[in-house]
């Protein structure tokens, strides 16, 4: 918690990330010995890291933007010292000390707030003071910012159709970072994120305009959505809040306070479907997915862990959890808060209910008619054959005793997980837990007769 207020969790520093690899640089900086020199006060939070030039890198971060600077040639932002360091002062335990700015990094603290106070005017200014009013009032001019920058996103796309497609190739990433970069000023990590995936798509085959139109019109929905956003149901409009980049504290949601939405936590006794723990630098993220018996409701429970610091909690798959789980807004809640337990975690025993592939699509179907911008939706899927892939198919899961089959994300090739699949299967059907999405169906679980991690 800093001076003004406002916290910073890992995940929330991670969603700043330009992109995946921004991620996991960022992640194997945010520990103290990468920054020989580093301290604090209020807001902002600098430190020298050293790279690979004959000096460190000067860094310096002002978290009430939050806004970057470093001496490094990165043409990113933020980049991996900026996410390092914000990580660092994250952690907290004393990850960061206090102190004064040296010369450098208070020169471009002045210049940066003067610049800022001269573009917000007074109501910039006293945005900056403490309190609720402060955060209100920051959160207000955070909105107008998200705004413009999506009405210049939207002129972006629109020269794009005026023009064609012909010279998308020529400019390579290269206007698409710098487009993407626009959104980070205007403090929209959600929209950069989807803004940088453009230039991979097309390198990504022969197809590519087709798929370039498809992602840019996904862009153009959020964009238009979130410059209405005032006119859309409250879950809706919580949705799109969440893909643009604004995030929901889980202390908020538990409390049910500045949501907009309905947020009441729901007991039940919840089976954990899968644990996935994923190392990113020295960060860990862990993904738990789980199932309530008694209602049938999918939820994931995602955390982060610093330098230092254990994960929150800890489920391995095929316990039961008798707790009260607080659904994040949305217009299809899948992310939750852990809220009270009940009782201890017990070994859950039965096999979950599931449905062929069929009701694993229409699921999808479903959720994809209430968020669009979603990649994939959790299902169970039962009596299923997992065939492997053959003359440069890809692998499928098929209905035991029906016609139809799923590819498997293509992202899951080489794992040895589909082989562990394939050999519990040993050809008989079985019960699969994993996402089902536009890429295909990406298995996380199987049970034989116990959970198997695949």
């Amino acid at each position: 918690m800093n001076q003004q207020g406002e916290c910073w969790t890992p995940d929330r520093v991670l969603a700043l990330a330009p992109d995946e690899p921004s991620r996991r640089a960022g992640g194997e900086l945010a520990a103290s010995g990468s920054w020989p020199e580093s301290g604090m006060r209020g807001d902002a939070v600098w430190g020298l890291c050293q790279g690979g030039g004959s000096g460190p890198y000067q860094t310096v971060v002002d978290m009430a933007g939050p806004a970057f600077n470093c001496s490094c040639p990165s043409r990113k932002l933020p980049c991996k010292h900026a996410l390092g360091l914000m990580l660092l002062r994250a952690g907290g335990e004393g990850g960061v000390g206090d102190g004064e700015p040296p010369a450098w990094a208070e020169e471009w603290l002045t210049a940066h707030r003067q610049h800022a106070r001269k573009e917000e005017g007074e109501e910039g200014s006293s945005a900056r003071g403490s309190g609720p009013e402060g955060a209100r009032r920051r959160a207000v001019l955070r909105a107008q910012r998200i705004g413009s920058g999506a009405a210049e996103l939207e002129q972006r796309l629109e020269d794009l159709l005026r023009t064609g497609l012909a010279g998308v190739e020529r400019e390579g990433y290269g206007a698409w970072d710098e487009t993407a970069a626009r959104m980070v000023d205007a403090q929209a990590p959600g929209l950069a994120s989807r803004v940088r995936e453009l230039g991979a798509v097309v390198a990504s085959g022969s197809d590519w305009p087709s798929r370039l139109l498809a992602d840019c019109a996904l862009i153009h929905l959020l964009d238009q959505a979130y410059l209405g956003v005032d006119r859309l149901p409250p879950a809706l409009a919580a949705t799109v809040r969440t893909r643009v980049g604004l995030t929901t504290e889980a202390a908020d949601v538990l409390a049910g306070t500045d949501t907009g939405t309905d947020t009441a936590t729901v007991r039940d006794r919840w089976l954990v479907l899968a644990q996935q723990d994923a190392i990113e630098g020295v960060l860990t993220s862990r993904r738990i997915w789980l199932r309530g018996e008694r209602t049938g409701r999918m939820a994931l429970h995602l955390s982060f862990g610093g330098p230092g610091r254990a994960l929150d909690l800890s489920l391995p798959r095929g316990l039961v959890l008798d707790a009260d789980l607080a659904f994040y807004p949305g217009s299809r809640p899948l992310r939750v808060a852990l809220g009270a337990r009940h009782a201890d975690p017990v070994p859950g025993g039965a096999v979950p209910p599931g449905g062929g592939t069929d009701a694993a699509l229409a699921a999808y179907g479903h959720a994809l008619r209430d968020d669009p911008w979603l990649d994939a939706w959790p299902v169970v899927l039962e009596d299923v054959v997992p065939i492997p892939a053959r003359d440069g198919e890809r692998w499928q899961l098929a209905d035991a005793h029906g016609e139809s089959a799923l590819p498997v994300d293509p992202r899951c090739a080489g794992r040895a997980g589909l082989w562990r699949l394939a050999a519990i299967s040993g050809g008989e059907p079985v019960t699969v837990f994993g996402e089902c999405g536009h890429r295909g169906f990406a298995p996380l679980t199987a049970w034989d007769p116990e959970p198997v991690a695949l």
